[in-house]
């Protein structure tokens, strides 16, 4: 099996095996450099091996993917690597999108997502983060499905609602606290986030599809959601959190199952919880067992964590520049990321890397990091840049899964079912009053009754007792007569 073209070697061509991608890996370097059409390549040739891939397209650069790309713009690279078989080609490629505008609807459940990812979404502090799990345990106890943002808004309403019924389960129930939470849920809804949240879920299979014997390339619609970046992230953390908990077992195979690009990857760990890092460290070290291979896209090597970078085995280093101190150390860090090559200055070839070249440190099929090796990038056989709106239109419009994503469900859930738990209640509040006022009416008449007895009673006894008084005295009346 042919492995995927990266470029050329002083006149050798260089190939990545793809048997090592669910080894992972890092394309890094500073804005221009080249970073896009690298993940461009990396896909496409994936692709072309009938590997799916999901990437998310930041600014739009990447739906060129779905057409044939230019020879003569490329012809004078594809000479000096001496890429005799280069020709254009397209791969099968399906928009999604979280605003559902640009390609199918993105959703996912309330419920699946989880507390610990939610609460990182709202950017909650530790209190309110322990009151988002109570609401989560709650509606699982109370099967009390959570959808949408509704679903959710209505359990913690029905919590606050309730709080001195729940206090004895659950402990002290912050009113405060609850009504913080809920002010995030409406920020996150007036931010689009409601368009995501809600079914039909995402079916993480079908991003793993084939094509005419080709991968299908996966782009989610990143321009404006680049502009949320705990939604942007949060979702990209739920899809890889899916992707482990959902596949099956694979183990080591001549190809993965999919390749998934984490663009814009400083994003996640600038402000993320510990917990969370933690989570996502456990993922990237278990899921190549699953067959799946993660790439973070980003400036530097130093925006990864180094329990991360550990683990990221292919390694594409575009250009950074030193213009300042902490920029001279982030060149130092990212040359010493590398096995070393003594032919080559790595540090002092970063800041001289132009546009299109790259160091790069591959696996070989030991999984063993070759040495770094300055290299000039092959073009993608695909269009370089974006398609204009008429052709992505047309790409949305031919999805053989349009169908299944167009249109929201709105099966009944939490928000339903403690909305008519609340009118029953006051139903039986309202109907309470009337048979007070109806009981009412018949007691007076039960005591007058009982009274009207007793009344009588007493006459009764009176009488007799004046009765024997009157008869005494008239027999002590006559005998004095007499």
């Amino acid at each position: 099996m042919s492995g995927i073209l990266i470029g050329g070697v002083a006149g050798q061509r260089l190939s990545m095996n793809p048997a090592m991608a669910n080894r992972h890996g890092l394309v890094a370097g500073a804005t221009g450099t080249g970073k896009t059409v690298t993940l461009q390549l990396l896909a496409e040739g994936f692709s072309r091996l009938g590997v799916p891939v999901f990437s998310a397209d930041i600014k739009g650069d990447l739906s060129g993917i779905a057409a044939a790309g230019d020879a003569p713009g490329v012809a004078s690279r594809v000479q000096r690597i001496g890429i005799a078989d280069w020709a254009p080609a397209a791969c099968p490629t399906r928009l999604w999108d979280i605003r559902s505008q640009s390609g199918q609807p993105v959703r996912a459940t309330v419920e699946d997502m989880g507390p610990v990812l939610f609460a990182n979404l709202l950017e909650l502090n530790e209190t309110q983060t322990g009151l988002l799990h109570i609401a989560f345990d709650y509606a699982r106890t109370e099967n009390l499905p959570l959808l949408d943002l509704s679903d959710l808004e209505g359990v913690l309403n029905w919590i606050i609602e309730q709080r001195q019924a729940l206090t004895e389960r659950y402990g002290n129930l912050s009113p405060q606290s609850l009504g913080t939470v809920l002010r995030r849920l409406l920020v996150l809804k007036t931010q689009g986030g409601e368009r995501f949240f809600g079914e039909p879920a995402l079916d993480i299979n079908d991003l793993i599809q084939q094509q005419d014997g080709q991968g299908v390339v996966n782009l989610l619609d990143g321009r404006d959601l680049i502009q949320q970046p705990r939604l942007y992230t949060t979702f990209l953390l739920w899809l890889l959190a899916e992707l482990f908990e959902r596949l099956p077992e694979r183990g080591d195979q001549p190809l993965p199952l999919l390749v998934f690009f984490f663009d814009e990857a400083h994003l996640l760990f600038d402000n993320a919880p510990r917990v969370l890092l933690d989570k996502l460290d456990q993922t990237v070290r278990l899921i190549r067992s699953k067959g799946v291979g993660i790439f973070f896209v980003t400036q530097s090597p130093a925006d990864v964590p180094d329990t991360v970078l550990g683990q990221l085995g292919n390694r594409f280093q575009h250009a950074l520049r030193a213009y300042t101190p902490k920029d001279q150390k982030a060149v130092r860090s990212a040359a010493e990321t590398f096995r070393p090559n003594p032919d080559l200055d790595t540090a002092r070839v970063i800041t001289e890397l132009g546009v299109g070249e790259a160091l790069v440190s591959v696996l070989d099929e030991r999984g063993v990091p070759a040495p770094v090796q300055r290299t000039l990038i092959a073009p993608p056989r695909s269009h370089i840049g974006a398609l204009d709106k008429s052709a992505l239109d047309t790409l949305k419009a031919a999805s053989p899964l349009a169908d299944k994503y167009q249109n929201d469900l709105d099966r009944e859930s939490a928000g339903e079912i403690l909305q008519a738990r609340r009118e029953a209640r006051r139903a039986q509040q309202q109907d309470a009053p009337e048979a007070e006022k109806a009981a009412s009416l018949k007691r007076p008449s039960r005591r007058q009754s009982a009274g009207e007895a007793f009344s009588k009673s007493l006459l009764r006894s009176l009488a007799s007792q004046l009765g024997r008084v009157l008869v005494r005295f008239v027999e002590q009346w006559l005998k004095r007569k007499r």
